[in-house]
Parts: structure tokens; C-alpha cells; sequence
């Protein structure tokens, strides 16, 4: 508790928080909370480092008319909240008037699918799918980049009805502290092979013979830790993506070999089926002005399917950087074009 919210466990999760601002209602509640936010700038970040990374705040209607209020409450994470206008976004995907905002919505002009469901769509038990490799599409926000980026936040304006289009997040730090002891020296000091989606370097691509796109170099793979110390908490998180993230042709774990068939593949499906598994997951059903905030650097997360054809879907996310951690300390941005030098 703080002088002005009240923050509780999640319901229904084993980790991640539930943020209320205390004594506030009605239509002003928005502005109310963004303004007890910025007048006690700690509280919310430091909550997200004690309930490991992620935290539900509903309510926050006015965002959906107000989109400004969404890059004041991100700008509390962290010096630098993403210009996708800079960062090579096509424009479709980004908000029309506030270019801190990404939009991902099935909507013109972003237009974008859901993803396909599950085969089959739910577990023996009649449950959602939640553990990989029956649920796909795990990862953590454009961990193809150094440095990566620290928090996302992410806005229902239209979300769409109960049981469908959840995001599914994993605790990393919870998934490492419960892994063996020989597993923990096993990983410890290696580096994944990170790539951006698309790049036809997954497991699936290389069985189908699709030839990899060729890479420019702002677009090559990048080494990331698969063990990362968050450089707040100080815990050990589990930092790694599945299949669409990650360079399958080069890795996808340096040092253990190459390609889907080799130790580090196997490496990587091993921990994918940990991190997911049932002690260190939730799903979140959205509703309209909800806010999740979680933590790239501790968490992974996936999108889950819903029926495009009936349903409208609006979200805004924004990206907040500065801390990655002192091992990208000094660290050109990866994603960036170098200029070619003036001619003489």
C-alpha cells in the first residue's frame, strides 16, 4: 500500500499486481490516476519490481479519448518512451496524432490478424492453452534489439468479449528460481541468438526450405543472455523467446550449435516448457480501459486468437527505455541505420 493506491496480488495469477488508485471514481477517475502517479513517481515503478514485473490497472477510460495521458503514465518507467516514427514502424501501425504509440488492432489501416488457434484449440482438460510447444508465439518485446527495451504498456480502447484475444504472460524470474541446479550452471553465461520476426530463421521455415530473407545490417541477429540480472531487482530471470524470435540457422544458443536439431535447440524447448508451464502464467481477459504494465526484461508474453470476423480489437502500446543493465552500457542502438559518410 501507498499514500495513494491501493496495490494487491493479482486475482487468478501467481504473480503481477492490482493497481487502484484509493477514494477515486467516475469520470475524472483517469486524469486522477495519472496525476496521484506523477505526484508519487516511485509507486507504481517500485510496484512492478515487487510483484515481478507486471501489473493490471483497469479502469482508465479516458486514455481512449485522451491518448496523450497513455505517454504521461509511461514516461513514470523510464527517460525515453519509444517514437516509432524513428524506429523503422511502418506507419499504418502507428497512432495517427501521438507517434509514441504503436497500434495493434485488426482494424484499418493497422489491419492486423489475430494469430491462428491452438491445434488442438484447448488442452484435455477443456482449458486455454497456455505451455509450450501447444501454445506458440512466446516472447519478450523486440528482443532483437541492443539494448532491448525495458517496459511496455499496453491499452484496450476496444477490447473484445471474455475468452477470446487474451495476453498470456510468464514470470521469468519465477521460472528460474524453480529451475535445478545443474540446469541453472548449464545456462549460465550463455548467450541466445535473437532476430526480428519474419526473417524466415525458425525451425518451421528451415523444415519448409523458405530461404531466410536477407538481413541488412540494422537487421542482423543479436546475442542476448539467457540467464538476465535485472538491474533493479537484482534477480535472475530466464531471457529468451521461442520459434519466430529467435535465429535457428545461426543458434538459436551460441556455442551448443546450429540449426532445430542441435543441443541448444533443445535447450531452448526445454526452458520455453518451463517458463510456460502452469506455476508461472496468466492470462488476462480483457476489458475495455484496462492497463497492463509488465517488464520485458523478467517477462515473456503471447497473444492468443479471436474471431476477426465478428469483432473489432483496438490496443496502444508503448515502449519505455534507459535501463537495460550495465551489460549494454555504452551500447550504439543495433536497430539504427548507420548514414554512409558524405562523399568528399
Amino acid at each position: 500500500m501507498t499514500a495513494g493506491f491501493d496495490i494487491l496480488p493479482l486475482p487468478q495469477s501467481p504473480f503481477g499486481g492490482l493497481v487502484r488508485l484509493r477514494g477515486a471514481a467516475g469520470p475524472d477517475y483517469t486524469r486522477a490516476f495519472i496525476a496521484a502517479a506523477e505526484a508519487e513517481p516511485d509507486a507504481i515503478p517500485d510496484a512492478l519490481g515487487r510483484h515481478d514485473g507486471l501489473l493490471l490497472v483497469p479502469g482508465l477510460h479516458a486514455i481512449a479519448q485522451e491518448p496523450e495521458l497513455l505517454v504521461r503514465l509511461s514516461r513514470l518507467f523510464g527517460p525515453e518512451v519509444e517514437n516509432y516514427h524513428e524506429t523503422l514502424t511502418e506507419r499504418s501501425k502507428v497512432h495517427p496524432t501521438v507517434k509514441e504509440i504503436l497500434v495493434v488492432s485488426n482494424m484499418p489501416p493497422a489491419s492486423k490478424p489475430p494469430p491462428p488457434l491452438p491445434d488442438p484449440p484447448r488442452t484435455a482438460d477443456g482449458g486455454l492453452p497456455m505451455q509450450y510447444p501447444h501454445r506458440k508465439g512466446w516472447h519478450t518485446d523486440q528482443s532483437y534489439r541492443r539494448p532491448p527495451p525495458d517496459i511496455s504498456l499496453f491499452f484496450a480502447a476496444i477490447a473484445v468479449p471474455k475468452g477470446q484475444g487474451q495476453t498470456l504472460f510468464a514470470n521469468g524470474t519465477g521460472a528460474y528460481a524453480a529451475l535445478p541446479e545443474e540446469t541453472k550452471r548449464r545456462i549460465a553465461g550463455r548467450d541466445g541468438l535473437h532476430v526480428m520476426p519474419g526473417s524466415n530463421r525458425s525451425p518451421e521455415a528451415i523444415r519448409d526450405g523458405r530461404p531466410p530473407k536477407p538481413l541488412k545490417p540494422h537487421e542482423q541477429p543479436q546475442r542476448q543472455p539467457l540467464v538476465r540480472i535485472h538491474p533493479v531487482t537484482g534477480k535472475p530471470a530466464l531471457y529468451l523467446c521461442e520459434h519466430g524470435q529467435m535465429d535457428w540457422i545461426e543458434g538459436p544458443v551460441v556455442g551448443l550449435g546450429k540449426g532445430p536439431d542441435s543441443e541448444g535447440a533443445d535447450l531452448v524447448r526445454e526452458l520455453m516448457h518451463h517458463l510456460t508451464g502452469p506455476g508461472f502464467t496468466y492470462a488476462h481477459d480483457w476489458d475495455d480501459g484496462d492497463m497492463v504494465i509488465w517488464d520485458n526484461r523478467c517477462l515473456v508474453h503471447a497473444a492468443t486468437w479471436f474471431d476477426a470476423e465478428y469483432h473489432r480489437r483496438l490496443m496502444w502500446r508503448t515502449t519505455v527505455r534507459g535501463n537495460p543493465g550495465p551489460e549494454y552500457a555504452g551500447e550504439a542502438r543495433s536497430w539504427i541505420p548507420r548514414r554512409e559518410p558524405e562523399p568528399a
